[in-house]
């Protein structure tokens, strides 16, 4: 018995070791990724960038690095994949938003987007104030307080704080439930909103997932496509103004 809680310590303390001593690792190679970057040398600030992002980290800032330094590098679709990564972490972040913007301004394909109802435009707008884990705090407290605000009323023997109570709670309660809206709205478009970034110069979007298929439209090289559906190495994609048809997969990466 006391062996295995012996064990269960030392295998705990290793852990955390391993995590202090990767989470040392990726602080040094992004400090010199970063001096390298500010030096001008972006080949290199890239790839230690890369190698942190393999050791799986992953925030808005390394992210918006990543793109900021493709983007000196003129590689412009790559820029713009890292830059869409980076606002799905954080996206009510204006340097990512405006960097984005000047990126797609360097691509040859200027899509229209369709224009949205206005009541989605500010549902979204109002969602992307906070990313998934912002809005899942204020849901938090919000719940502990319409908890409090219901104890305040049944414990209170006075009418003003039973009514402070019984109101705290009721206003609390509905702040929970849309707060808890927006975050699984926020964590939705994060994980299971399927979009890519065209990486080929140019690719014919096809009717159907055939090459022989009737040619419908070209698009460039970072162009950005939703992802409707897949057939073996196809995928029914959908750009801004709705136009819809297919592409093989080798042609794009997913944000």
């Amino acid at each position: 018995m006391v062996k295995r809680i012996l064990s269960c310590v030392v295998g705990a303390i290793l852990i955390i070791l391993g995590s202090f001593s990767a989470s040392y690792g990726s602080n040094v190679l992004i400090e010199r990724a970063n001096k390298a970057y500010t030096d001008g040398h972006y080949e290199e600030a890239s790839g230690l960038y890369q190698k942190v992002i393999d050791a799986g980290n992953e925030s808005p800032e390394l992210f918006y690095n990543m793109g900021n330094t493709l983007f000196k590098m003129n590689n412009f679709p790559g820029a713009i994949l890292w830059y869409e990564r980076a606002k799905r972490l954080d996206p009510g972040n204006e340097d990512i938003d405006f960097n984005l913007n000047v990126a797609n301004t360097k691509i040859a394909d200027k899509i229209e987007p369709v224009p949205e109802m206005f009541y989605l435009r500010w549902y979204y707008g109002l969602v992307n104030q906070l990313p998934t884990d912002g809005w899942a705090w204020i849901s938090v407290l919000c719940f502990l307080a319409a908890i409090t605000g219901a104890t305040l009323y049944l414990v209170a023997t006075r009418l003003f704080f039973r009514k402070t109570g019984f109101w705290a709670s009721a206003t609390f309660l509905i702040l929970f439930l849309f707060s808890t809206v927006f975050a699984l709205s926020a964590r939705n478009q994060v994980h299971n909103v399927h979009e890519a970034i065209i990486f080929t110069p140019s690719v014919t979007v096809k009717s159907s997932p055939d090459e022989k298929s009737v040619d419908l439209f070209v698009l460039h090289e970072g162009a950005k496509v939703r992802i409707m559906d897949k057939i073996g190495i196809w995928y029914e994609i959908r750009i801004a103004n709705g136009s819809v048809g297919w592409l093989p997969s080798g042609v794009m990466e997913q944000i």
